[in-house]
């Protein structure tokens, strides 16, 4: 409830609690010091005593209000202004009269006790100049003045009920003859508003309806002041602190008069937004009162009367113009601003269709406008005026909208939970429509805007980060909501579908690690790693080979090369793909790995993006682990057939583009999994040392150590050295001969210090070996090769000898082999 002891200036309080920006009247924009406030008094007190009124004054009266805020205007100095303004003697220039009536306004709220003979006498002197001085040269500023001044005087409680009327007259007076005044000076409005909100709680109840009148009407009238967002939430809190005043003072009848006239039965000239908003200022104070302040009834009522005006402005706005506002309607994006700002601001709220369809359209229409921010980047006209564009952007990341864009969503998500089956499948597939939308468009911007217009795309992508939490937080109540005992199994799978593609949609937009990211995410993949053909309809998801390769329409149309790698909104996607199809592989058939994960997986493992790079090849160990189904055989041919490409697409790129760590995972996972003796193992084993020979001769030509920084990464030879050693120990023992027998042409090659350097690197392998059934062959292999490698130190030797030495020894390894097989079988 608003605090009536700390609220001294009511438009102060309003700009602050609306968190608007308002031109502020430039007197106050500094202070003055103590000496200047004490010399400003004593030359009005020296005008009043020589009736003239020097243009130094002028400036002296703007040095007094410059300290509105420390300023104290004690009953006899409100008295000098008084005489000023009355005296017949005494030429005031226009400018002055607000100055003055600021200085009044000062002095009646601070004042603990104001003198009620000089507020009389400041009725007579206001009736005066407001019936008959300024008829005709009224200005907005003395109009703003004049309306605050008098609301605040009827709000004395201590003053006559005659004087009360009497300000009350004249400002409704001033308020329907001259709004037009208001309309034009819009940095008025917020004191017109806190004169309004003054003389609303006023403890007299005559012209309350007229003051109620121009409060919620006056929007409406020809020439008078446009509606905004910032007006509306000044009604809310307005409505607030008033009935709140109301409250305190137990003036229950004009609570009453207030939800007959405003919420029951609202005339058709009230304008919908502030009636809106006045209902919004109800619920709120209605969820912050105590029951014994107010009564049981008495909020109930009001709380019913609030929630069904609300729903009916709800109901009419999905009715006329349905969910997407396709019109453009600017009365209807007001009312949709206003809906959803009053339900994040006024508490609690029953869950109604009606409010969660709006606050749907709100959110993907006005608080996340990033649909109607592409089209108009890439409308052709408009990229002239990229500026434009920006300032749009900017100017929406600092409204008030976009930053209670969380309070706006949590709200969403309340009502979500408690509606029907209908609305919250039509809700959920607009947010899944989102979705798709945004990444199409967002595509296309990044690849137009980036290196030309950075700053606007960062500044877009902000309000894309906010869209993606958005999604986030209602795929979570929606998982929450839909994953229990009353929804069948093939809902679950239907919703963690979508979820899964819209997450894939905006992955690109996810910079922090969320909890109720994660927390989604594991709850929607177990559904789907119980049913294939979710499997499958997830999978089939990703784009084609086609679409990622052969770019957007902007990029076609425009004639811009396109290159597919540079796509970072595209990678963002595929890249979560990635990540999750592996957890479901087991259950994706033959066909779909075949023609759709496949051609993904091998073009994104060329990615110079090693992260990317590394998904690709997880993604393939897990497809070589996979394989507890009834299709066997066709996933064991299909596996086969994969590695001869994967051995060709990895090593082609090895070093620079394949990651070490990736093939490695990939070459142990096919020959673990692979059948013993399987041709794609032996291809995977050639394929290797071939690539280490290669490797090797390039450093041996240019007389490099091939060891000589064992610690560094970027040592491509011995890695694939290393990883031919690990396969000693993984590949079955049909396959270990050849293995060993180009391994051993391999290391022959090498410089006689990294020979010795792998040959001790072998015997700590085989000496930490438990595996009775190759370690004598590899003991026996090792002597071999260590005789080989000397031999191939000595002038005798020639490559060819030492060549045929390594395959006499491959075949005697052979036959070892066997006999040690017949000795396990013994």
């Amino acid at each position: 409830m608003a605090k009536q002891a700390s609220t001294l200036f009511l438009e102060e309080w309003l700009r602050s609690i609306s968190g608007c920006s308002i031109n502020v009247n430039s007197t106050n924009s500094s202070s003055s010091s103590a000496r200047a406030i004490i010399q400003t008094w004593a030359e009005l007190r020296d005008s009043l005593q020589n009736q003239s009124f020097q243009p130094h004054n002028l400036q002296s009266l703007k040095t007094l209000l410059n300290s509105q805020t420390s300023l104290h205007v004690a009953d006899p100095q409100a008295k000098i202004v008084l005489s000023i303004l009355s005296s017949p003697h005494i030429s005031l220039p226009n400018e002055s009269y607000p100055l003055f009536l600021r200085l009044l306004y000062i002095w009646v709220r601070k004042s603990f006790k104001p003198s009620l003979v000089l507020i009389d006498s400041a009725v007579e002197v206001l009736s005066h100049l407001f019936n008959a001085q300024f008829d005709s040269s009224m200005s907005p500023l003395l109009l703003s003045e004049g309306v605050l001044l008098l609301g605040a005087f009827a709000f004395v409680p201590s003053l006559s009920e005659v004087s009360k009327t009497v300000c009350l007259d004249m400002l409704c007076r001033l308020l329907e003859e001259e709004y037009r005044l208001i309309g034009s000076f819009g940095e008025h409005i917020l004191d017109v508003l806190a004169g309004i909100g003054y003389a609303l709680s006023s403890s007299v109840n005559v012209h309350y309806v007229r003051i109620l009148d121009s409060l919620l009407g006056i929007w409406g009238k020809e020439g008078g002041p446009c509606g905004s967002i910032t007006h509306g939430l000044m009604i809310l809190h307005l409505i607030e602190w008033v009935l709140s005043s109301l409250i305190n003072i137990r003036c229950f009848e004009k609570i009453n008069v207030f939800a007959r006239e405003a919420l029951e039965t609202s005339k058709a000239n009230y304008v919908p937004f502030a009636i809106v908003m006045a209902a919004a200022g109800v619920l709120r104070v209605v969820n912050r009162s105590k029951m014994n302040s107010l009564g049981l009834d008495t909020v109930s009522k009001l709380r019913g009367f609030a929630e069904d005006r609300v729903e009916s402005f709800a109901r009419d706005i999905i009715s006329r113009n349905g969910v997407t506002n396709a019109d453009n309607d600017t009365t209807c994006s007001l009312l949709l601003q206003c809906i959803s700002l009053a339900l994040a601001r006024s508490g609690p709220v029953s869950s109604r269709a009606p409010l969660l369809m709006c606050l749907a359209s709100a959110l993907l229409n006005e608080i996340f406008p990033l649909r109607h921010l592409y089209a108009k980047v890439l409308d052709f006209p408009y990229r002239n005026s990229a500026r434009l564009g920006h300032d749009e952007v900017k100017k929406h990341l600092e409204s008030v909208l976009f930053k209670e864009a969380g309070a706006i969503t949590s709200v969403f998500c309340n009502q979500y939970v408690s509606v029907d089956v209908e609305s919250k499948g039509v809700v959920e597939n607009l947010i899944w429509d989102y979705c798709q939308d945004i990444y199409l468009g967002h595509r296309q911007v990044a690849l137009m805007l980036r290196g030309k217009e950075n700053e606007l795309l960062g500044d877009t992508e902000k309000i894309a980060e906010s869209a993606f939490l958005m999604v986030v937080l209602f795929a979570l109540a929606v998982t929450k909501h839909r994953f229990n005992f009353k929804s069948t199994l093939e809902t679950q799978w239907d919703v963690s579908v979508h979820i899964l593609v819209s997450f894939s949609c905006l992955e690109y937009f996810r910079r922090i690690r969320l909890p109720e990211y994660m927390d989604t995410i594991r709850g929607v993949v177990a559904s789907v790693q119980g049913n294939e053909s979710a499997c499958v309809s997830f999978v089939e998801s990703m784009p084609s080979y086609m679409d990622m390769t052969n770019g957007t329409e902007f990029s076609l149309s425009q004639k811009v090369e396109y290159v597919w790698s540079n796509d970072d909104v595209q990678t963002a996607r595929i890249l979560f793909y990635l990540r999750v199809i592996p957890t479901c592989i087991e259950h994706v058939p033959c066909l779909t790995l075949r023609k759709v994960v496949a051609p993904t997986m091998f073009l994104y493992m060329g990615h110079p993006n090693g992260k990317v790079a590394r998904a690709s090849h997880s993604m393939f160990a897990a497809f070589m682990s996979s394989g507890k189904d009834l299709d066997q055989d066709e996933r064991v041919s299909l596996k086969e057939q994969l590695v001869f490409y994967y051995m060709q697409r990895s090593l082609l790129g090895y070093p620079a583009i394949t990651p070490f760590e990736g093939m490695a995972s990939g070459v142990a996972a096919l020959v673990r999994n692979l059948p013993a003796g399987s041709p794609a193992i032996f291809y995977c084993i050639h394929s290797l040392v071939e690539k280490g020979s290669t490797l090797c001769g390039e450093i041996f030509a240019e007389e490099a150590d091939l060891l000589r920084n064992r610690q560094g990464d970027s040592d491509a030879c011995k890695k694939i050295l290393e990883l031919l050693l690990r396969l000693i120990s993984l590949v079955d023992i049909q396959v270990l001969p050849n293995l060993m027998k180009l391994l051993a042409q391999l290391i022959v090659q090498l410089p006689k210090d990294s020979q010795n350097m792998v040959l001790n690197e072998l015997y700590s392998q085989v000496a930490e070996s438990d595996d009775v059934t190759r370690k004598p062959t590899l003991v026996s292999w090792l002597q071999s090769l260590s005789y080989l490698c000397a031999q191939a130190t000595s002038e005798s030797s020639t490559p060819k000898g030492v060549q045929k030495e390594v395959n006499m020894t491959s075949a005697h390894s052979t036959d070892s082999l066997s006999l040690t097989r017949l000795n396990a079988r013994l």
